[in-house]
């Protein structure tokens, strides 16, 4: 049975899987970073992996409101996911790089969400994906500025 959020549900269930590559991209950033940016970085990998994981538990509980399932298992998010995965990565530039292009991928993301919620006058979610947006754009704006 389809609900009216079933859409909502299905591009939440997307996102939820990008967040959790997301996640493990941060994760292995956090562990495998080195050289002369090594202190500030590893522990701002570690503030934004918490972050992360506090958004992943967000977008599933949104589901359970909704009435869906959230997805739970890495074959699952793989299959579902579009975001790329980051691997062998150590160096800091280009671990901020990685970042930011994430950090670009889900404004997008959160700004086709706040059009499919408002279309379907889910205050919540569109709340939640507005929030995320402000977030989004000043960590955006803060890596870009660390980068320059």
């Amino acid at each position: 049975m389809k609900t009216t959020n079933q859409n909502t549900i299905e591009k939440l269930n997307k996102l939820l899987a990008d967040y959790q590559i997301f996640y493990q991209n941060l994760r292995g950033l956090h562990w495998n970073i080195k050289g002369t940016m090594f202190f500030a970085l590893h522990e701002k990998f570690e503030e934004f992996y918490s972050g992360a994981a506090e958004v992943v538990d967000e977008i599933a509980e949104r589901i359970l409101m909704l009435g869906g399932q959230p997805l739970h298992s890495f074959g699952e998010y793989l299959e579902v996911a579009t975001l790329e995965e980051v691997k062998n990565v150590s160096e800091g530039r280009k671990a901020v790089e990685a970042v930011l292009k994430a950090d670009r991928f889900f404004l997008e993301s959160f700004k086709e969400l706040l059009e499919i919620a408002g279309e379907n006058s889910d205050e919540a979610t569109a709340a939640m994906m507005s929030d995320w947006i402000g977030h989004t754009e000043k960590r955006i704006w803060m890596l870009e500025s660390y980068l320059a």
